[in-house]
């Protein structure tokens, strides 16, 4: 649930200063609540749109007052906790900013009567401004709610040359790298169809992730890579495209940084991305 105001601060505020603000929004319960929280990056980054711009938000949407602009979440970065990730409002793109800089705070609350369709996004420690970990309890920051699903049993089941992504449905290959070299846009969705002419690991229905099924690998708890811990992956690359097109400008490519999780674009006729081909597991539909 969000409040359809989404610049209730008026103003940009540093990460701790979001959290106080927060924390007087439950106080004088707001709407008539009193569990506002800092969204955390899943659940702000499953508003987004990447089929429009300033707001990167779904067409018809019925919010108010949105800057195209950085918001807050309340995930701090596995590797670098001094920092905090942001979604910039403008084009949806996910990246760290230093907990001492200022950005917008759109806070959010676990709706009652709806059952929770975001994944948890791994975090499980707090920190501080300084990124000294600290007790969780009050601090309003992800690693105290960690709210969303959790998945249920093993996150990954393996064969020989596959995985399956038992939260998603997703089959990736095992092999993260497994045309062994970097290409560009045009040339990973050749690579593609080359895959499902020669019906490849048996099937012929491979593709080119979109950028939420990339996102939806990472762990906000893990870094270099940003996988689950214990994840079935081999040979894991810094950097993927997607199959997704920015709208800010279409000779680029939204990409997945696998080091802490970023997502940015790529500009498609460079040779600087790596291929991470997946289908549907429509077996278990």
């Amino acid at each position: 649930m969000w409040p359809r105001n989404a610049s209730l601060s008026d103003f940009p505020m540093t990460w701790n200063e979001a959290l106080s603000f927060i924390k007087e929004m439950n106080h004088s319960e707001l709407y008539g609540f009193s569990d506002w929280k800092l969204p955390n990056r899943k659940e702000l980054f499953s508003l987004m749109s990447h089929e429009t711009i300033n707001p990167s938000l779904p067409r018809l949407h019925p919010f108010m007052n949105v800057f195209s602009g950085y918001y807050w979440t309340s995930t701090s970065s596995a590797r670098l906790p001094k920092q905090a990730w942001y979604i910039h409002l403008g084009g949806a793109r996910v990246f760290l900013g230093i907990k001492y800089s200022s950005y917008m705070v759109w806070p959010v609350r676990l709706a009652d009567s709806v059952d929770a369709q975001i994944f948890q996004t791994g975090q499980r420690n707090c920190y501080e401004e300084t990124g000294e970990t600290i007790d969780c309890q009050n601090t309003g920051q992800d690693g105290q709610f960690q709210s969303g699903l959790p998945c249920a049993g093993p996150r990954f089941r393996e064969d020989a040359n596959l995985v399956y992504d038992n939260a998603t449905e997703l089959i990736w290959l095992k092999n993260a790298n497994f045309n062994n070299a970097m290409l560009d846009w045009r040339g990973a969705v050749d690579l593609v169809e080359k895959m499902n002419s020669e019906c490849q690991y048996g099937y012929n229905d491979w593709r080119l992730p979109n950028i939420v099924e990339l996102e939806s690998l990472t762990d906000m708890a893990h870094h270099s890579p940003a996988l689950p811990v214990a994840h079935p992956f081999k040979n894991v690359q810094e950097f993927y495209w997607s199959s997704t097109t920015s709208m800010y400008e279409t000779r680029y490519a939204w990409v997945l940084y696998m080091r802490d999780g970023a997502v940015g674009v790529g500009f498609k006729p460079l040779s600087e991305f790596y291929l991470w081909p997946v289908r549907k597991d429509i077996e278990e539909d």
